[in-house]
């Protein structure tokens, strides 16, 4: 469980989202670069609604904790292992919804923090089901390092978002290149499920994914928001 300071209160809000729904292909530079990352089910068309994914819970760690790569991955004997950062906004959901409208959309978000969709891109491509098991290892999702409400955030979409792996610039973007926005993904996704309040809504990631290796530190840092920064580790291996 993840406890994050919000902005404007003084009790932390504890993260604990019933589902977190992932958009994919929502930059366009990252579409472009869809070929060098080779994921399964992606091409360079733009989509005509927004790409949907779940991540499960169990990914949820905080700021300063360690990404863990599993040593599952490395039984499969992958000639080119790949597990990748993916820095993105993400929205924490207010209250329970259905079918909300665009106009209404920011009316049921409680707040704004960072996230980074870890993803092993190996079994990513390979499973048959999907990209459920490449995207739901443990400590795959960091969050934090504080929430923002919607009501101190001004405009979610006007947001700069960085990205860098030991010090360096890897993704560097602004929320405003978003295919869809932040209204739009809402009203869409809350036509197709119920959202809960303190489910989370990842808003996809800007161009320059790259992998990861232990000894890492990997930093997500979005405006206004603050900077997720974690290190990255390899599992111990079993006996």
């Amino acid at each position: 469980m993840v406890e994050l300071a919000v902005d404007g209160q003084g009790e932390p809000y504890r993260v604990e989202p019933q589902k977190i729904i992932a958009l994919g292909l929502n930059y366009r530079d990252h579409i472009a670069e869809s070929e060098s990352v080779r994921v399964k089910g992606l091409t360079t068309e733009v989509p005509a609604e927004p790409v949907l994914f779940p991540k499960t819970p169990n990914v949820l760690i905080g700021n300063g904790e360690a990404i863990v790569l599993p040593e599952i991955a490395e039984t499969y004997g992958f000639s080119d292992p790949r597990t990748d950062h993916e820095a993105e906004l993400a929205i924490i959901i207010g209250k329970r919804c259905r079918n909300v409208t665009e106009a209404d959309a920011y009316d049921v978000v409680y707040g704004y923090t960072c996230m980074n969709d870890v993803s092993q891109r190996n079994i990513q491509n390979g499973d048959r089901s999907g990209w459920f098991r490449g995207k739901s290892f443990d400590t795959f999702g960091p969050i934090g390092p504080r929430i923002v409400p919607q009501s101190l955030i001004g405009d979610p979409q006007q947001l700069d978002i960085v990205c860098r792996k030991n010090g360096k610039v890897v993704q560097q973007s602004n929320t405003r290149h978003m295919i869809f926005s932040i209204r739009q993904m809402i009203a869409f996704i809350s036509r197709n499920f119920t959202l809960e309040a303190g489910d989370i809504i990842l808003t996809g990631t800007p161009s320059g994914v790259s992998p990861l290796r232990p000894g890492d530190v990997v930093e997500v840092e979005i405006e206004r928001i603050g900077i997720l920064r974690n290190t990255v580790v390899a599992e111990a291996t079993t006996a």
